[in-house]
């Protein structure tokens, strides 16, 4: 849609009301959560630390808002300092601002455990992709030849109801859900992560997609391999898209 296309139907003369307001319901975009979108920032220089950033624009209040990530890969468990959250406080703050601001907020823990290794996308489920229902993923770490794999892996995700510590019943209506991830290669396979009660910080999630695979620049293998999971908690206009990142210790 061109930017001016609804200011175009608004203003064409002799239209009727009701026929306006058809053509509006064309242009317009239907209330839905927010998606965030990721950023991965990369790996520390010994591989042990983690840092990607999610952000985007509120549903309902159309704030800006950016979360900075640092994931320790030994304990599975967040970095001193982080998460670094920041969101605007009214519309007029704009998502690059916004995202700057938590940038400038992470730096110095950023630099402090020398994150500086690009990270590789090793695999991916594209958000338009249609009909995958990226419950399953098969990855290995790329080659130097085109088309060259070394390893064969696969992960599976499923979701199953769960206690969570948001009240997600007054909330949303809903049972929680949350995760199983397993990976299995030459005909073993090992469970990665299976939820026990939620975290208040995960919030009332009602599904959960595979969306990739990240590996060190360089690597060479698939030591340092992380999975990135989509979330979908209950938000204000339906569900919202956010990230976890889950180290697969290969």
């Amino acid at each position: 849609m061109q930017p001016n296309a609804a200011r175009a139907v608004m203003a064409r003369p002799g239209a009727s009301f009701a026929g306006l307001c058809g053509l509006m319901l064309l242009v317009t975009p239907a209330l839905a959560g927010d998606r965030a979108l990721i950023d991965v920032i990369g790996y520390s220089q010994d591989a042990d630390y983690f840092a990607f950033e999610e952000f985007g624009i509120q549903d309902g209040s159309g704030f800006a808002y950016s979360n900075i990530y640092v994931v320790n890969l030994e304990t599975d468990s967040w970095a001193l300092g982080t998460p670094v959250r920041v969101r605007a406080d009214d519309e007029t703050a704009t998502l690059s601002q916004i995202r700057a601001e938590a940038q400038a907020k992470a730096a110095e823990t950023i630099a402090s455990l020398e994150i500086d290794v690009p990270a590789e996308m090793a695999a991916l489920v594209g958000d338009g992709a249609p009909g995958v229902e990226a419950q399953a993923l098969r990855f290995g770490a790329p080659g130097y030849e085109p088309g060259a794999v070394m390893g064969d892996y696969e992960l599976r995700l499923s979701s199953f109801a769960t206690t969570a510590a948001a009240p997600c019943a007054d909330w949303f209506s809903v049972d929680p859900m949350g995760y199983q991830l397993t990976v299995s290669a030459d005909g073993t396979e090992r469970v990665v992560h299976r939820d026990e009660s939620l975290p208040r910080s995960r919030g009332c999630p009602v599904t959960y997609r595979l969306y990739g695979v990240t590996l060190p620049f360089n690597a060479g293998s698939v030591e340092g391999a992380v999975a990135l999971i989509s979330v979908y908690p209950g938000g204000f206009e339906g569900p919202d898209r956010r990230f976890l990142a889950v180290p697969l210790g290969l």
